[in-house]
């Protein structure tokens, strides 16, 4: 939840309010839609809703763009960016899960360990003479 009390996910913005946020013109948006590259949320009456996660996504997107970038561009990048995101996600698991098999190996290991107090030792009391 953001500070404001609002799921990020949470569509609330008109277009014309989405576009100020953003720092772009409505039609921009609309552009960003039929590319792809924004999903908004429509009421029943089919009108355009955006979330504040949707005009974190414009913002980057304006950003990719001032940075010469073009909207195919902008499109592999945002990719790249959720597989990066998917695959740290993924590889923090499976550093979690790696991490709890050697401390259930250590343990395993530790109940296999007898001490030395407690082994039975047998000695030769028979010395070979020569």
């Amino acid at each position: 939840m953001r500070p404001n009390g609002r799921e990020p996910t949470r569509a609330v913005y008109v277009i014309s309010v989405a576009a100020e946020l953003a720092g772009v013109h409505p039609q921009t948006l609309r552009i960003y839609e039929r590319k792809g590259l924004v999903d908004p949320a429509r009421t029943t009456g089919g009108s355009r809703r955006y979330s504040d996660a949707d005009i974190e996504q414009l913002r980057r997107i304006q950003e990719l763009t001032n940075e010469g970038l073009n909207l195919y561009g902008v499109q592999r990048v945002l990719e790249l960016e959720d597989e990066v995101a998917r695959l740290r996600t993924e590889l923090a698991e499976v550093r979690k899960a790696a991490a709890e098999a050697v401390a259930d190996a250590h343990r395993q290991h530790r109940r296999d360990l007898v001490p030395l107090r407690q082994a039975v030792a047998i000695f030769d009391n028979h010395r070979r003479r020569r």
